[in-house]
């Protein structure tokens, strides 16, 4: 019998009561249950557990010290280095707690920590409402917010931690919490941002803001030539609008569907994907000006239901492709960065592969550097550059052109990154994220996990 069979063993004998699946390597479903959504990521775990319930959490976090196993935390799987698995550990998978309910009485909405954003858009649309979150609707809750939250809405209502107002946490001694301002302040201050740092959070508790049925949203292509003219457009343009309006800026290559006309199908283009909140009429005149920039191929701007835009890039960015990520916040798009962007955007290397430049000024800026955990509160752009492939033989390729661009790019960036868009890139790399808050994060983390225990993240050490 191995090690590996011999811990399956036990944790089916511990375990015994849990509702959720145990599943260990020699079960038929172990690939499926260990797979992230990111298929360049091949981690082989001895064990993978299905949670139901904050003490079926605390048992299994009890289970991998007991047997000295690494603990990964699952939601929904989409990080981007696969943080959300571990080789020769324990898996603990939030999906059995995806619960989602909205108050209309107290404008909140209470999520487990296993849901996906496509959850809660669905349900707060219900009742005109909305928490910010990201662009992929089939991202898990847990992994997008404790990283900040980033999208289509951040200019307009800040960044998904921003509307966090409490957590139930698991912590890594088994005991559980709840942290907000007034409860354990101190890790609410460090769950804004920090990561999976500091506990398993079973349930977030968020502020929902009203939103029309439809926001108006889509894309204006130029072609990828006019890189520099069109971003020099965009950087002084955008700040200066309300923040109803929100775009992030993107190098890409038209996928070929019926959403877009033929002619313009696998052409290499600069584009902005629009999102106001706003009526037609509204969005008209505030986006007047982008039709006097260069030669504009497509203007697609229209009214679309939240969830849907949510849901738009789903289909693009499924599970099971190789996925390759470098990132970086910017303060400024500089004409000299803007060649950069001319350079490699016209040697996007796949139909999927691209770059997105997100603002994050507006609501986001509302917040002080110190007041979570998230630091590059001055920065005005997140930059992600994302390699995107079918088949494992071309993994190389997109990694190669990723880790090109960045490095042509970082030079005039604000140092740090925004920690859901970062492979496995060393200690230097997450202090320079979290700057000033770095320390004060080591600190809480030696309060709340002197051990250590959640280490498969961007790891924060416990202060000494």
């Amino acid at each position: 019998m191995t090690a590996t069979s011999s811990l399956v063993d036990a944790a089916r004998r511990e375990l015994s009561d849990f509702n959720g699946a145990i599943t260990g390597a020699q079960d038929s479903g172990y690939d499926e249950a260990r797979a992230v959504h990111n298929a360049m990521i091949d981690k082989r775990p001895a064990i993978v557990v299905r949670c139901g319930s904050p003490e079926e959490v605390a048992r299994c976090i009890a289970f991998g010290r007991e047997h000295s196993l690494p603990v990964a935390v699952r939601g929904g799987g989409h990080n981007g280095g696969g943080l959300g698995s571990v080789d020769d550990g324990i898996v603990i998978d939030l999906g059995g707690m995806a619960d989602v309910a909205v108050d209309p009485d107290s404008n909140t909405v209470s999520v487990g920590g296993g849901a996906t954003w496509s959850q809660v858009d669905l349900a707060t649309a219900e009742h005109g409402r909305v928490t910010p979150s990201g662009i992929i609707s089939t991202t898990g809750v847990g992994g997008l917010t404790l990283g900040g939250g980033i999208g289509h809405l951040t200019r307009g209502f800040g960044l998904t931690i921003d509307n966090l107002i409490g957590a139930d946490v698991v912590l890594a001694d088994g005991s559980q919490v709840h942290a907000s301002a007034t409860e354990h302040p101190d890790l609410f201050w460090a769950l804004r941002g920090g990561g999976g740092n500091f506990g398993v959070v079973t349930t977030f508790e968020f502020q929902t803001h009203p939103l029309g049925a439809t926001v108006m949203a889509g894309p204006t292509f130029w072609p990828v030539e006019q890189t520099p003219e069109v971003m020099r457009f965009y950087r002084e343009f955008l700040p200066a609008q309300p923040r109803e309006l929100g775009g992030f800026f993107a190098e890409m290559t038209v996928p070929p569907v019926d959403l877009f006309p033929a002619e313009l199908h696998m052409r290499k283009v600069c584009a902005v994907m629009w999102c106001i909140a706003g009526t037609p009429e509204e969005a008209s005149q505030l986006l007047a000006p982008v039709h006097d920039v260069g030669d504009v191929l497509l203007h697609g701007v229209g009214p679309v239901p939240h969830p849907a835009l949510q849901s738009l890039f789903d289909a693009l960015y499924p599970k099971g492709l190789q996925y390759y990520w470098r990132a970086d916040f910017f303060n400024e798009l500089s004409d000299e960065l803007a060649e950069q962007h001319l350079k490699w955007g016209q040697t996007l290397p796949t139909m999927q592969s691209t770059m997105h430049m997100y603002p994050i000024d507006g609501a986001a800026h509302d917040v002080g550097a110190d007041d979570t955990a998230f630091s590059f509160r001055d920065a005005q752009y997140a930059e992600v550059i994302l390699g995107v492939a079918a088949e494992p033989a071309d993994a190389a390729t997109i990694r190669d052109w990723v880790v090109g661009y960045w490095e042509a790019t970082h030079p005039y960036s604000a140092g740090g990154a925004y920690v859901n868009f970062m492979m496995d890139e060393g200690q230097e790399r997450v202090r320079a994220t979290y700057r000033g808050n770095y320390d004060r994060l080591a600190r809480v983390k030696a309060q709340y996990d002197p051990n250590n225990v959640f280490s498969v993240n961007q790891n924060i050490r416990p202060a000494n």
